[in-house]
């Protein structure tokens, strides 16, 4: 009971559940003599995002801003918890431990997996090979065996312009630990660069990036055994002349034969593989490797675009000459947002998601040679994804925000929607954001909805949306006993006095409408997401740091998200810094006066990586109105973050034209600073940094305390040793370090102790150990 299951899926065709349990590193489990122990340190298979999957515009940017933080971070050798594993008896109701050699092995991480399960792709010594079943088998089981017969497919292969995924000193511990018998003379085998497969498993591609041009950046890790080691890897950084430079190859499997896409048309483009949409039961059998959009594998669909991302083309690719037709042309004079193309009825139509008409519409309808046909969604809402396509009905079940008048307009719902009219019907009724998955039939659709001040319910509906089953309402009484209070959503007016904005207020439990409360924003400026709780999250941190005697709030900006008109998305589009600062101001402003109980003389602001960016711009740009900040790991001088997500939502300014020479194309970048502000400080600001972060690089947070001293201003610094951009490893001690400082100088209260003894009385509790290396 109450531990967290962390993975489960159907066993022993499919009348059993497997269960993964985490639990604390050092529990005992009563009648489990050996437990299957795998500790958290030890992660899934090597596809992952970081060679240009970052959703939008597919290039290689660490587009790392991520407002819940999660991303890879150091632990404690083995990590702090471990999975204990259960089988549950369908039939029989029956739970039962699972010994450690019945639990099937996870996928090796440097593993890409055909199809059909017949061939397996990896890299060794930065080059491609591949080899057949039976040995991959062989290697599954013994990594070093040298009876295994591997195929290399290049040779070319060099630094910085590699087809192995660039590995970081974490990847690199995990990958050793797992192989470490593996004696060949070119190194282990790792991870490829993401291999996106067709779908009779005959061929695969790769966007293989050239960054031997790129210049180098470095984190160094202080905590290394036995010696602190350099970490160098190649970013580009904004307004800079050499950039990545991807190339899409396509490899046959039967005659190993390469070939290059003739992709080429944007100085400085990029390309993304436009890959088919996972379904349910390849997900449950754990083959998540992508593939082809394309049922043929004579044709790979595509999309490039412009540096400036003001234009982007959807292509397709013949793959047995490399020549290149363009289907569509996106056209906008800011930057252009993209989601996979479906194709439908064998590739003869396909379904294409555009902004173009100021709304996002996920779906304009095309033939296969790129003549549009309709618009199937229209009007002022989002169109968000496309859940299930009956293509015999000629319908599909797509999510849409924004539709419901009376709702927050960020509320999720699932829509049945006709191809050929348009018409949609709701599916799942009700004033909540709902989650929802459908069976890969289309003919069922699980929803979980909520909303901050409502318990979760799941529900199950057919394709009609006619309510099959309550599957399950989440019990809150206990925790409601316990003292719990829901926090409370509100809307209020942007600064312009017009546009709604939407926030959640959380407030100590123990709340007395007749007492003076401070107030704390926590903030994410956007423009992928304003972090802005929709859904029950009673683990949240703010409850948390709400509970010392604080009203926080979470409130959107314009500017902060996708999910409004393309007007509202790309308001701060040019001016970075300060576009989202005057509607957190007017926003708590609008409280102080709807709420008597909020003190506008005591206002903290917080925020991590772009909300840190934000934070200390506050207490910059209006320094008489914010008092306090802690501002972690900010992207503070944006012309040394990474190319991507600076120049795409700041702006670059292409100067000359693609129709002459390439030479004659020039980019040009200008961007403010938050230390071009730093004369301003008035208040009480904390800055902090991890200390390898190769996202956020330390070089922004350090330049901005630079910039405090040269203005002869008191600051707070704070480096947390080993940690990446994301604070997680250390997320419970950095919170008391969150909490003190704005108890300090909003209650006027500090901590006597130099030991933060509820971190140590949570110990004892659980037995955890915590901290170090």
């Amino acid at each position: 009971q109450h531990l967290p299951i962390k993975s489960l899926k159907f066993v022993k065709a499919d009348t059993a559940l497997l269960l993964e349990v985490e639990v604390p590193k050092d529990a005992e489990i009563p009648g489990l003599a050996k437990p299957a122990m795998r500790t958290t340190s030890q992660g899934q298979n090597g596809q992952d995002g970081g060679d240009g999957q970052d959703g939008q515009d597919g290039r290689d940017g660490q587009d790392g801003f991520d407002p819940q933080g999660v991303d890879k971070d150091k632990d404690d050798e083995g990590g702090k918890t471990k999975s204990v594993y259960f089988e549950y008896d369908l039939a029989g109701s029956r739970l039962t431990l699972v010994d450690e050699a019945d639990v099937p092995a996870k996928k090796p991480r440097w593993a890409s997996v055909s199809p059909n399960d017949s061939v397996v792709v990896f890299a060794r010594g930065q080059n491609l090979f591949m080899m057949d079943a039976a040995n991959y088998a062989k290697a599954q089981k013994t990594p070093g065996d040298t009876s295994i017969a591997e195929t290399q497919l290049t040779t070319d292969s060099e630094d910085h312009f590699s087809y192995a995924r660039r590995l970081n000193d974490e990847d690199r511990k995990a990958l050793k630990k797992d192989q470490k018998d593996d004696k060949h003379k070119m190194g282990p085998r790792v991870p490829s660069i993401v291999v996106t497969w067709s779908k009779d498993s005959t061929k695969f591609a790769v966007v293989r990036r050239d960054e031997r041009q790129v210049g180098d950046l470095w984190v160094i890790d202080s905590l290394a055994n036995p010696r602190p080691t350099l970490e160098t890897y190649p970013y580009a950084m904004p307004g800079e002349v050499n950039v990545p430079h991807p190339q899409i190859e396509v490899f046959d499997l039967a005659t190993r034969g390469r070939l290059r896409v003739k992709a080429e048309r944007f100085k400085d483009q990029a390309v993304a593989i436009q890959s088919a949409q996972t379904s349910a039961v390849s997900r449950e059998k754990e083959k998540t490797e992508p593939r082809w959009v394309s049922d043929t594998p004579n044709k790979l669909y595509f999309t490039r675009t412009s540096r400036d991302l003001h234009k982007v083309d959807l292509c397709v690719a013949d793959t047995a000459t490399g020549d290149v037709t363009t289907l569509v042309e996106e056209r906008l004079n800011v930057y252009i947002e993209t989601r996979p193309v479906r194709l439908i009825n064998g590739g003869r139509e396909l379904l294409w998601w555009s902004e173009r008409d100021g709304w996002a519409h996920y779906y304009y309808l095309y033939d296969g040679s790129g003549t549009l046909k309709r618009q199937i969604t229209s009007g002022e809402f989002v169109s968000d994804d496309i859940l299930a396509i009956d293509e015999k009905a000629r319908t599909m079940i797509l999510s849409a925000v924004g539709r419901e008048s009376g709702e927050d307009p960020y509320y999720v719902h699932a829509y049945r929607t006709s191809l050929d009219t348009g018409e949609m019907k709701l599916l799942d009724p009700g004033d909540a954001s709902h989650a929802v998955s459908a069976s890969d039939s289309g003919k069922y659709v699980v929803d979980t909805s909520s909303r901050v001040n409502t318990a979760p319910k799941s529900v199950l509906y057919d394709a009609s949306g006619a309510l099959l089953a309550e599957l399950e309402t989440i019990d809150l009484s206990a925790m409601m006993d316990a003292g719990y209070k829901f926090p409370e959503p509100f809307k209020v007016k942007a600064d312009d006095g017009v546009t709604d904005i939407y926030g959640v207020m959380y407030k100590p439990f123990d709340f007395d409408p007749g007492r003076k409360y401070p107030i704390i924003a926590f903030v994410y400026p956007g423009p992928q997401t304003e972090s802005v709780t929709k859904v029950f999250s009673p683990k949240s941190q703010n409850v948390a740091l709400a509970q010392f005697g604080f009203i926080v709030i979470e409130v959107g900006n314009r500017g902060g998200n996708p999910n409004r008109s393309k007007w509202y998305h790309t308001y701060g589009y040019g001016n970075l810094r300060d576009y989202g600062l005057a509607d957190k101001k007017a926003a708590i402003e609008q409280l102080a006066r709807r709420y008597p109980f909020i003190d506008l003389d005591r206002v903290g602001i917080t925020g991590h990586s772009g909300g840190g960016f934000m934070s200390t711009a506050a207490m910059l740009v209006y320094p008489d109105f914010f008092q306090v900040a802690v501002s972690e790991s900010g992207n503070h001088e944006n012309n040394v973050y990474n190319n991507t997500w600076s120049e795409k939502h700041q702006g670059i300014r292409q100067v000359g034209s693609e129709d002459g020479p390439p030479e004659d194309v020039k980019f040009e970048y200008a961007i403010e600073k938050n230390s071009d502000l730093a004369k301003n400080l008035k208040g009480h600001l904390m800055l902090t940094t991890g200390d390898i972060d190769d996202n956020v690089h330390p070089a922004n947070t350090l330049r901005m305390a630079n910039a405090l001293i040269k203005a002869h201003k008191r600051f707070d610094f704070f480096v947390l040793p080993g940690i990446r951009h994301s604070y997680q490893a250390e997320a419970d001690y950095f919170f008391w370090v969150r909490s003190d400082y704005f108890c300090r100088w909003l209650l006027g209260k500090s901590p006597d102790s130099v030991d933060i003894v509820e971190l140590n009385r949570e110990k004892e509790q659980t037995g955890e150990k915590r901290g170090g290396r």
